[in-house]
């Protein structure tokens, strides 16, 4: 049975989030020429070329920044991670391996890559989404973590 916490559902905010990662994505790809995928730009930084620093720093940098940005206007909401640390560790080393052997990770296929209608980025989001379904359904209701 699922039980939404009607009280916490924001549409408005969450259809207003969206159209703001599709605008950033739509306007990196335009005047970049770059698709917005995430993992593939902290990973270009691990093997730069020349003139290929500055704007990848400056893109992780407002991934960054946003939020201390936000701290001037409102309180961040409270994180809560119902998880230990070697679980965390562990999924956060898998996710890694999952965006190498994947060529990209939901921001670079479920967002850019969709959005383009690449048949590569439909398998790629159907596989992990799919992965992340029945690891949280073994996870909750098989093994009652």
């Amino acid at each position: 049975m699922i039980d939404i916490a009607w009280n916490n559902f924001t549409p408005w905010s969450a259809l207003g989030g969206g159209i703001l990662i599709g605008l950033a994505a739509a306007s990196f790809i335009l005047l970049n020429g770059r698709i917005a995928g995430i993992s593939g730009i902290l990973g270009g930084l691990l093997t730069p070329a020349k003139d290929d620093i500055l704007w990848r720093l400056a893109f992780l940098g407002g991934l960054v920044g946003a939020p201390l940005l936000w701290l001037l206007v409102a309180d961040l909401p409270p994180i809560r991670i119902e998880a230990g640390y070697p679980a965390v560790i562990i999924a956060g080393l898998l996710v890694g391996i999952g965006t190498r052997y994947g060529s990209g990770c939901t921001s670079g296929h479920g967002v850019c890559g969709l959005s383009r209608l690449s048949v590569r980025s439909l398998a790629a989001t159907a596989s992990f989404m799919g992965a992340g379904f029945v690891t949280v359904y073994v996870i909750r209701h098989l093994l009652g973590v």
